[in-house]
């Protein structure tokens, strides 16, 4: 008989129904028109509907179905009752036919994190840059993030009312990434992929030291991780603290997946054991191809001005 898929496997097919049940609550918030939105800590760091909503159906899911695993979402919410219309049992076939990558065949539950971040790029959903949102569920193992599951919500929203709506990208390392087209960013351009609203002194001042081509100014980690594995940017250029674990987990194992890399600006790897403080407080450098490159033109004066 088949041996049952392992837990991680199980696990990721889970995500991605879970995923797209978010996108469908995304866009009803949406489409009902009152987002609901409070401010956190400012006006850019804003929380909706959608924001909670969706955590709370992604972590109530995942909790029923995995309930020794640790989950980790970016929103503070109380411990209200979660509606059951909110609950998402479904999984993903075609991800339980894998063959899950030999050094996690072991894994237990209590030996995994899942980051979440329920809607990334709250601040463009409120001003209606739907395409720069994402659903990011991130999973980790040995303070490493090992499957990341994208989901894009508004994925195709201009391209006409035939068009079908949202895409999920997921990747687990060892296996490769998929739901989407691998693409290198054009050879010996060097186009930047950065913050739209969290821009400062110190962002811009490592943009310009890096000499690019272009620099494309974009919200969400989830939408600039896109940006580089469909080769529309070479790097993703972060020079400030601000960017959280539940922003990096999911797109860093997909970016890896593919041979990519991602780190602090001083070329420190994440870490995402459950016990990690939340902030990335050395920002991000990323890239599908060449990250030495850049990591090598990281002015010095940056790396002071950011401590891991």
């Amino acid at each position: 008989s088949m041996a049952s898929p392992a837990l991680l496997m199980r696990v990721v097919a889970s995500a991605y129904s879970v995923a797209e049940k978010a996108a469908k609550i995304v866009r009803n918030v949406m489409s009902a028109g009152d987002l609901g939105i409070v401010e956190k800590t400012g006006a850019n760091d804003l929380q909706t509907k959608a924001d909670r909503l969706v955590q709370m159906s992604i972590c109530a899911s995942l909790a029923r179905k995995f309930p020794k695993v640790t989950i980790i979402g970016e929103e503070e919410l109380s411990s209200e009752e979660v509606t059951e219309d909110l609950i998402e049992n479904g999984h993903c076939e075609e991800i339980l036919k894998k063959t899950c990558p030999a050094q996690y065949t072991g894994i237990k539950e209590e030996e995994l994190v899942i980051w979440v971040d329920p809607l990334d790029g709250t601040k463009e959903y409120t001003e209606g840059l739907l395409d720069h949102v994402t659903v990011l569920i991130g999973i980790a193992y040995g303070g490493k993030a090992i499957a990341g599951v994208i989901n894009q919500p508004y994925y195709n929203y201009e391209a006409g009312a035939d068009a079908v709506l949202g895409r999920t990208i997921w990747g687990v390392l060892g296996l490769g990434a998929f739901g989407f087209q691998l693409t290198e960013a054009p050879a010996g351009k060097h186009i930047i992929v950065t913050t739209r609203s969290h821009s400062s002194t110190l962002v811009n001042d490592c943009i310009s030291a890096l000499n690019p081509d272009s620099v494309i100014r974009v919200g969400g980690a989830g939408n600039k991780i896109i940006q580089l594995i469909e080769g529309k940017a070479s790097a993703y250029v972060f020079a400030s603290p601000g960017c959280k674990k539940w922003d990096t987990c999911a797109p860093e194992a997909i970016l890896h997946a593919v041979g990519g890399k991602i780190t602090d600006i001083h070329g420190n790897p994440f870490q995402y054991n459950k016990e990690v403080k939340h902030m990335n407080s050395a920002g991000v450098l990323a890239t599908l191809r060449n990250y030495d490159y850049y990591a090598s033109r990281i002015p010095n004066t940056v790396k002071q001005s950011l401590v891991p």
